[in-house]
């Protein structure tokens, strides 16, 4: 809900039909589903409260009524009726016992108008009819850093049991499928059900309370109940062959109930496991306008084909290969009229050769690239390529070294297009719309066209 963003802001309620208050500025009680939360018990902290390890109900923040912990909506509603308080966002509250009880606390010391906006119904109504309600939330920064607070220390305790789980070797299960017992580690049996009957859940690593997470799905199959669509049956039989046919040997992901059995779930406030997922493409969205002025860019060095030499720019390589092997890279491109992929092909050739030690020209391979090269050079067989056939082939489309930055400087330039079309003698016919009418008469399209009307 929007909550109002100053103490004391006065804002219109709108009261039921029925003239009950369940839902106020928004927020609603309604659905008992989306308040549940597993409840988990905290070590003492710096607001002064006390430990609730194995309390099984939560204490209203005014009087004394509490209400089972699974019934937490009754309390919400109770608070709404007879205190006139709302609670703001209660299903991101992490441990709800321990925020009412922090907050029980804090209106004993300061008043209410302390923390809470304002909420004014019947404001056009006398001044002896008009109803004040206190809506808390997370505007207040003291009730911000609670649920923060809350949110952390549940995700610790979470973390610590999966831990635990992970290293567990005196687990003991069943499959719910078929009854095998299994020992050990929770793994053994999690993957048994993937494997043998393609029911697969997740990692196990990423699973947390695992013992009541399949105890939760036991129960429903126990019911009758497909994990997936979640009907009913009549018999497990059918049942079974429903789950099969259908292939619904899976959980149904909208079901929130099974969000607390998920290590994804705890990581951030008010986050689902659907909304981390889609994090990814909103931050790439998010950061589209990002100032890339400080951006520095390191000049990639091209490596000679004969030797470890490397140059900063393709100029100065082209000069070093003339100069150092009497290799001229571009005059062989002009004279053999290479496109871009035969000048491709050509490098990866050179580049296998040499790594290889074997000199292209007379094929004898050498001990090391030093006598390969002292070879090529004394024999000027740098410059006696083979035959064209040799090393134009498929296979050198692939490079020799994944980081050849050599490849990268490959260029096909407009004249050597043009060049080369010549060179392939392709007739060229214009088409003649002059006589456009006849053109489309002798259309082979028409012809299809009408050999397919005269078949209906």
């Amino acid at each position: 809900m929007a909550a109002p963003e100053t103490h004391g802001a006065v804002v219109r309620l709108k009261e039921d039909s029925d003239g009950s208050c369940s839902t106020v500025g928004g927020v609603g009680y309604g659905d008992s589903k989306d308040c549940i939360l597993e409840p988990l018990s905290l070590p003492e902290s710096s607001g002064g409260t006390t430990t609730l390890e194995g309390s099984p109900s939560v204490t209203c923040i005014f009087c004394e009524e509490h209400f089972p912990v699974a019934e937490q909506d009754k309390l919400l509603k109770h608070m709404i009726i007879e205190h006139k308080i709302v609670i703001a966002d209660v299903k991101l509250v992490a441990d709800f016992q321990r925020y009412i009880l922090y907050w029980r606390k804090r209106f004993t010391e300061q008043p209410i108008t302390d923390f809470c906006s304002v909420i004014r119904i019947n404001s056009t109504a006398p001044f002896e009819e008009q109803e004040n309600y206190f809506l808390l939330c997370d505007v207040l920064p003291e009730d911000r850093i609670l649920r923060e607070e809350l949110q952390k220390q549940r995700l610790k305790e979470i973390l610590e049991q999966q831990q635990q789980e992970r290293n567990d070797t005196n687990f003991h299960g069943i499959c719910i499928f078929c009854n095998e017992e299994f020992l050990g580690n929770r793994s053994v049996l999690l993957n048994h059900m993937a494997r043998e009957h393609a029911f697969n859940i997740g990692l196990p690593d990423n699973i947390v309370n695992c013992n009541e997470f399949l105890c939760t799905l036991q129960k429903k199959l126990d019911n009758l109940q497909c994990l997936y669509c979640e009907k009913t049956f009549r018999d497990k039989n059918t049942l079974k062959d429903h789950m099969r046919k259908k292939q619904h040997r899976k959980i149904n992901p909208k079901n929130r109930e099974y969000d607390r059995f998920y290590v994804i779930n705890y990581l951030e406030l008010g986050k689902s496991w659907e909304e981390v997922q889609l994090e990814d493409d909103r931050e790439l969205l998010d950061h589209q306008e990002d100032d890339w002025s400080d951006w520095e860019e390191h000049p990639a060095f091209a490596v000679c084909l004969f030797c470890e030499k490397q140059a900063e720019t393709i100029e100065k390589l082209y000069v070093h290969m003339e100069d150092a092997h009497e290799f001229d890279l571009l005059k062989v491109k002009s004279e053999l009229g290479l496109n871009f992929y035969q000048q491709v092909k050509l490098v990866n050739f050179i580049r296998r050769q040499v790594h290889q030690c074997r000199c292209y020209g007379c094929h004898v391979k050498f001990k090391s690239k030093a006598d390969l090269r002292t070879h090529m050079e004394e024999t000027k067989h740098t410059s006696l390529l083979p035959d064209r056939k040799t090393w134009d082939q498929l296979e050198y489309y692939f490079p020799t070294y994944e980081n050849d930055t050599l490849l990268c400087t490959l260029s096909d330039s407009e004249s050597d297009l043009t060049a080369q079309e010549q060179n392939e003698d392709v007739p060229i016919i214009s088409e003649d719309t002059s006589k456009l009418y006849a053109l489309k008469q002798s259309s082979i399209l028409n012809q299809l066209l009408l050999q397919e009307c005269l078949k209906n």
